[in-house]
């Protein structure tokens, strides 16, 4: 019987500070983490290839027969068929970039993705879908969307809606059980519509597809919705959101902003808080990257906020244009700060200091008891691993 594992592969330096706390095929795009796309498709468990220090969370599990697969790729139905075909000591690449392997136990033991020449190639010619860099997820989110969309609901029939709300094109609206939805307003015409199990979508929400909202989340009164927009598990959001990703537990619970954004977990942003994702002189935007420590042209006009996992806002916050915000930073004050803010600062425009270990602990600890989950030590570890391997941008 096969085994699969997601292994990370070079686009995980382009996609920090998101993967500074997981490995790629944890990410959210669409609906579904990139990991339960796969399993959906491969009707199995996968588990996962990734840095040193990420595995006792995202632990790596062998059997005898192991099919290696990008992490970084989305599945279709061409490209997983392609893949369940290969043999042992047999490679799938396109234009030199390994898509996936089978491998027996000894050689899974001394997988490195980089080096794939001595195995029997296949040659994968369709198009894929590969998500490289951080601005990625909310550029290509819709695309992401509307797939997931339709894995999920295929055969199934959406639970019913109240008719105090008002619905355009209700055949691309889906509501799983549990939602608690008045007096809202779901416009479809231009994609589709996912509402989670047990959410609240408050009255007077104005929501344009394409958009997804994931279990135990809240719409609150009178928000502004436009797509592709994906609100992950456990999140609240409020005010005017355009084109943003949620990954889940954070929260957007107020008036405010958030445009061709993504946060991480455990994130929140204060009320008022803003960003911009348009400059003034309608130049293409460079944002902040990690591979080649400066700031890189994205070929985009609309760039937003990149936050990673535990970050922070407090109230009356703008960000810049192209911000990039690391993981456990706390930010602060009524002026643009910088538009790279490294991991564990504290600080806003008039400057920053350290957010020492202690502090964030402290922080995390009391935020994920709120959802009755544990702070444990193999979150501490990662957190303590990231506070050390980003020490050299805290130049302050």
């Amino acid at each position: 019987m096969k085994n699969y594992i997601l292994f990370d592969d070079f686009s995980r330096i382009s996609l920090l500070p998101l993967t500074f706390t997981r490995p790629i095929a944890d990410l959210r795009i669409g609906i579904l983490r990139i990991v339960e796309k796969w399993e959906k498709y491969l009707k199995s468990d996968c588990s996962y290839k990734t840095e040193d220090y990420l595995q006792e969370k995202f632990p790596m599990v062998f059997g005898i027969e192991n099919v290696f697969i990008n992490g970084s790729l989305l599945p279709d139905n061409e490209l997983v068929n392609q893949i369940l075909t290969l043999k042992i000591g047999e490679a799938l690449v396109k234009e030199n970039v390994l898509l996936a392997v089978n491998l027996d136990i000894e050689h899974s033991k001394i997988f490195n993705f980089s080096h794939f020449s001595n195995f029997k190639l296949q040659f994968y010619e369709k198009e894929i879908f590969k998500i490289e860099n951080t601005y990625d997820i909310f550029m290509q989110n819709e695309k992401a969307l509307s797939l997931d969309f339709e894995l999920i609901t295929k055969d199934r029939t959406s639970a019913a809606i109240s008719e105090t709300n008002r619905l355009i094109n209700p055949e691309n609206i889906f509501v799983e059980q549990g939602v608690e939805m008045e007096y809202a307003m779901l416009n479809a015409s231009k994609g589709y519509i996912y509402i989670g199990k047990n959410t609240l979508v408050m009255e007077g929400s104005l929501i344009r597809a394409p958009f997804a909202l994931c279990e135990h989340s809240v719409v609150k009164m009178g928000a502004k919705i436009y797509g592709a927009t994906t609100v992950g598990p456990f999140c609240t959001v409020g005010g005017e959101l355009n084109n943003c990703v949620l990954w889940g537990y954070s929260n957007k619970g107020h008036e405010g902003f958030l445009g061709n954004s993504v946060l991480g977990q455990w994130c929140n942003l204060g009320a008022d808080t803003n960003n911009s994702n348009l400059k003034n002189t309608y130049e293409w935007v460079r944002l902040w990257n990690y591979k080649t420590e400066n700031f890189a042209k994205t070929g985009l006009q609309f760039c937003g906020l990149i936050m990673g996992d535990h970050s922070k806002s407090g109230i009356n916050s703008m960000f810049n244009t192209g911000t990039v915000v690391g993981v456990a930073a706390n930010i602060h004050g009524t002026e643009f700060p910088r538009n790279f803010i490294p991991s564990f600062a504290d600080g806003g425009y008039k400057g920053f200091k350290i957010n020492s270990l202690k502090t964030v602990f402290e922080v995390a600890q009391r935020v994920m008891a709120r959802r009755n989950i544990i702070f444990d030590q193999a979150e501490k570890n990662i957190l303590t691993k990231v506070f050390e391997c980003t020490k050299k941008y805290r130049n302050f």
